[in-house]
């Protein structure tokens, strides 16, 4: 199954991802694929609020255009991910057609390892740093569903 994944600021503020949807549909061009893109909450690839990012309401919106079906799933459940690509597989194996995975998520340290996202964002990574990772989230709900003991969630990864 072909995957493109995109970043948030490169999805709609690309000029590449535009054009290959226009290209999409039309005859010699089609190359059907399930799309995928993250938006992360902390920026659009650039230190600007989320809300001024682009003009829909999420990074994804350009799709719509294009009557592409849009998932927006939460980063920080693993299930709704697994759930999002299988629903996204499904779907190309019977319609032959694009299929959006809007994962929502942020960058926990920055855009790259020498980013400090604190100096452009100190609030929101404030609350970044005190929000627990996937990985702690997803222990705290095997242990809620009995699957794992509690003890064993807190080994490190």
């Amino acid at each position: 199954m072909p995957i493109l994944i995109h970043g948030d600021a490169a999805f709609p503020g690309q000029g590449i991802v535009a054009e290959t949807l226009n290209l999409s549909r039309l005859p010699g061009y089609s190359t059907p694929a399930a799309r995928f893109t993250s938006s992360p909450t902390t920026s659009s690839g650039s230190p600007t609020a989320p809300e001024d990012s682009y003009s829909t309401s999420y990074a994804s919106g350009l799709a719509r255009g294009f009557k592409i079906p849009i998932v927006h799933v939460n980063a920080d459940d693993p299930e709704a991910c697994v759930e999002a690509a299988r629903l996204a597989f499904a779907y190309r194996a019977r319609f032959q057609r694009d299929f959006l995975i809007d994962l929502i998520g942020y960058r926990r340290y920055g855009h790259n390892e020498g980013d400090e996202p604190g100096f452009t964002q100190p609030l929101m990574y404030q609350k970044i740093a005190a929000h627990p990772t996937v990985r702690e989230i997803w222990a705290q709900t095997l242990v809620e569903r009995g699957a794992i003991d509690a003890g064993r969630s807190r080994t490190s990864a």
